[in-house]
């Protein structure tokens, strides 16, 4: 009906309030189970323009496996000219591209074909932000690990074998979170649930923290930092554990208040700890 009036604001930038300071009501509220009586004042508010997450997730995370892979090539105007398009003699190098990409490109399957997003758009302005931090980042990892002048890991081979351990168990603990995750809600459903363990050992961490996907991904950049030993990868993880910290703690408070029975040994995101 608002939309009919006033075309400009389509439903996805509209957040309709019973109180000004309140929260947004959800679309499945329906009129005659609000605590109204027969009138009612409703306030709303401009979110702007809004974009899907799905375009956001492919967007922030096609830029990071592109622009790795051009610094890996060697492409000109990067390095130095004799350097164009030549490869380095560390295999380190190789695996660490391997990995890389396996990650972003494991993101962009499980955009499309895993995650089911509560909430369908998010603002415009968000797609700008989190390409800057997620391509910056990327360019900025990418130009020292691929660089000519790049060392490998003081400890060889063995540092670079346990840390591709860490990484790989990670992933696929990452993976195996998300397809939990995704499984207790129904296509077309927000129905949110209290997520368990499953048959899959992966999930079983679910018994001490409220969001161990997040868990995974800090273990995969902390494998990806001990396999490179790059300064700009440790602190792009150190950046990433502040803000999935954030998230996560965020998330734990909400399952908290919704969920009475919620197990009360877990932590947000590191066992026992944080």
């Amino acid at each position: 009906m608002f939309h009919k009036s006033h075309p400009q604001w389509y439903p996805a930038r509209q957040s309709i309030r019973l109180d000004p300071k309140g929260k947004s009501l959800k679309d499945e509220d329906v009129l005659q189970h609000l605590p109204v009586g027969t009138t009612a004042t409703f306030y709303f508010r401009d979110l702007g323009a809004q974009i899907s997450w799905v375009t956001v997730f492919l967007t922030e995370y096609t830029g990071p496996l592109v622009i790795y892979l051009l610094f890996y090539f060697r492409v000109p105007f990067i390095y130095a000219p004799k350097y164009d398009f030549t490869t380095s003699k560390h295999w380190v190098v190789h695996l660490a591209c391997m990995c890389h990409s396996f990650h972003y490109v494991k993101r962009l399957l499980e955009t499309l074909f895993v995650h089911r997003f509560s909430h369908g758009t998010m603002p415009l302005r968000n797609i700008f932000k989190n390409c800057t931090y997620y391509w910056g980042f990327a360019a900025w990892m990418a130009y020292y690990i691929n660089h000519p002048l790049y060392t490998p890991p003081t400890y060889g081979e063995q540092q670079i074998r346990l840390a591709l351990i860490i990484f790989l168990f990670c992933q696929i603990g990452n993976f195996s979170i998300h397809i939990a995750l995704r499984n207790l809600r129904p296509p077309g459903s927000k129905t949110r649930k209290i997520p368990y363990p499953t048959k899959n050992p992966f999930t079983w961490i679910f018994l001490l923290v409220s969001c161990p996907n997040y868990t995974y991904e800090l273990g995969s950049w902390l494998g990806f930092t001990l396999m490179t030993q790059c300064l700009p990868v440790a602190f792009f993880t150190l950046v990433g554990f502040m803000q999935m910290t954030v998230w996560a703690k965020g998330k734990h408070r909400s399952y908290l208040k919704e969920f009475r029975d919620y197990p009360p040994l877990r932590s947000p995101i590191l066992p026992f700890i944080l």
